[in-house]
């Protein structure tokens, strides 16, 4: 429709030209939220790929820190046990052999003795 009135044209086109941009705004929505869907979905599926990852590795870490502990308290077991054979043996030994270990315990106190007076004038010179 052509119109003869000068002023309409201008209208017209400003009009079309609001038109215009009003439908490439909804497109450029449209993209915009379908790229939000897009990774929405992505972030989800990597969410749910994760979670077994998490639940696997937390497994993993209870199941090492339990054999930590278990072989901590076998070893203090083992020790105890070798310190408690230690003692027996040695109260076996002063038993049967007293003048033998009074004179192992003479020279281990005289040794040491002399180990500190070494070191304390070592320490005296330096």
């Amino acid at each position: 429709m052509s119109t003869d009135n000068p002023l309409e044209q201008p209208n017209v086109f400003a009009n079309r030209t609001a038109q215009s941009a009003d439908q490439a705004i909804k497109a450029t929505q449209r993209v915009a939220n379908d790229a939000l869907n897009t990774l929405a979905g992505s972030v989800e599926d990597m969410r749910q790929q994760a979670t077994p990852l998490l639940n696997r590795a937390t497994q993993q870490v209870n199941t090492l820190a339990q054999q930590g502990m278990d072989t901590v308290r076998d070893t203090s077991q083992q020790l105890r046990e070798q310190a408690i054979r230690a003692a027996d043996s040695t109260v076996s030994y002063v038993k049967e052999e007293p003048v033998k270990a009074m004179l192992i315990a003479a020279a281990t106190g005289a040794a040491l003795m002399a180990l500190v007076s070494l070191m304390s004038r070592s320490r005296d010179r330096g």
